[in-house]
């Protein structure tokens, strides 16, 4: 079975990252330049794919790495 049929197995650790750095997600649009929608599509875990630019300026703005923003779950 694909990852499509069970579900991602990727977490997006946006709201952790947020909250550490004691931004709104709306800042963070406005910083990245995205909507809001879009951004939320990502933190709610809902988006299929994230474009490199889009993690880089994510990453440049709340100083992290990629890896502190995603995560893999291993199925169970």
């Amino acid at each position: 079975m694909g990852a499509d049929s069970e579900g991602t197995a990727i977490m997006v650790k946006l709201d952790d990252l947020l909250h550490d750095r004691r931004m709104t997600l709306t800042e963070l649009a406005e910083r990245v330049g995205l909507t809001l929608a879009n951004l939320s599509i990502l933190k709610t875990g809902k988006a299929k794919a994230i474009r490199f630019s889009t993690l880089e300026a994510i990453c440049r703005e709340l100083d992290c790495q990629p890896g502190d923003l995603l995560a893999y779950q291993k199925a169970q």
